[in-house]
């Protein structure tokens, strides 16, 4: 029987209740013929850490550590208490993961059948639209969700998803990274690896519901967008032009949005197509919130550009839940 680690990282800053509730998601999975092992790592400020004793009572192992090398950090860590499991795949979510219950065996089929993918995900959106920034958001999760079936650099944020236990264990996150994931999958790709996405299946997760976490949110996916530059070699290297020009449009793309702005008209419309949820009254304001979302991913850029310049870094900040 084959075995897998599911690891939730959980950030200091997370609400006892968001972490419990991501353990009554996790839980019911579905882990057909598969040996599961479900750890949450937990950055902790003190010692007794409600969470973790929470956590316990529902029989899941916890991994406690001071906040050391970020996300990356976290997960590294993990996969150094995992090593005597000796997993063959490594399921990795956020607290605010919400993946279907077919999700894991839906991925594991996918690696299955072709040896040289290293993660396998699928279409993600958002499970909060409840104000004009998160269903302006949820309009851009269902070009993304589109512009991914195409693309030959399939990049799934925070590496949510599926991925081969060999090739993590090997490659592991680059802990200097800001943005691990796309630091991980450029390499992959440079190595000829790709990622599957998987469509039989589904995944929701939070998006900002404020514009400042927006903003910096942004900043630090941006600023993550700059470090990748250094891996221009290895990608060039790799001879596969679909991967190359998909990799460096979406490395320059991000950095004029303002030149999207004349697509705002098509917003309402795309959410109306998309979502079942959605009325003609709040489609009619997701114009507004397009323009503002614009306007702050362009100013995003800005900062992320002026301050990789001046090699100066950029902070990891908290983002605020919707209770679910």
């Amino acid at each position: 029987m084959k075995r897998i680690a599911v690891i939730v990282s959980v950030s200091e800053s997370e609400d006892s209740q968001v972490v419990l509730n991501s353990a009554q998601k996790i839980m019911t999975l579905d882990y057909e013929n598969l040996s599961a092992k479900i750890v949450y790592v937990i950055d902790v400020t003190t010692e007794k850490d409600e969470r973790i004793t929470l956590l316990k009572k529902d029989g899941l192992e916890v991994f406690s550590r001071q906040r050391r090398g970020e996300k990356a950090g976290a997960l590294n860590d993990a996969l150094r208490c995992l090593a005597d499991f000796k997993p063959d795949y490594v399921a990795l979510f956020d607290v605010d993961s919400r993946p279907e219950r077919n999700f894991i065996n839906e991925c594991v089929h996918a690696l299955e059948k072709d040896s040289m993918g290293y993660i396998a995900s699928s279409p993600r959106y958002i499970s909060n639209p409840v104000n004009l920034v998160s269903r302006t958001i949820q309009v851009e999760y269902y070009l993304l969700n589109f512009l991914l079936k195409g693309s030959a650099f399939k990049q799934f944020n925070g590496l949510i998803g599926l991925l081969r236990a060999d090739l993590l264990y090997r490659y592991k996150l680059n802990e200097d990274a800001i943005t691990e994931d796309a630091d991980y999958a450029t390499r992959m790709h440079a190595k000829g690896y790709k990622a599957i996405l998987v469509s039989s299946t589904t995944i929701y997760e939070q998006s900002p519901i404020s514009w400042m976490d927006l903003l910096n949110q942004r900043k630090r996916w941006y600023y993550g967008g700059l470090q990748l530059w250094r891996y221009w070699d290895e990608v060039k290297s790799s001879k596969n032009k679909k991967f190359i020009r998909s990799w460096v449009m979406a490395l320059t793309i991000t950095y004029g949005l303002i030149l999207l702005l004349p697509l705002v008209i098509f917003a309402p419309f795309i959410l109306l197509y998309y979502s079942s949820k959605a009325s003609p009254k709040t489609s009619l304001a997701v114009p507004t919130g397009f323009v503002l979302y614009l306007l702050i991913l362009q100013y995003s850029a800005l900062i992320a550009i002026f301050n990789f310049a001046r090699r100066r870094g950029i902070e990891w900040q908290a983002m605020k839940r919707v209770a679910d």
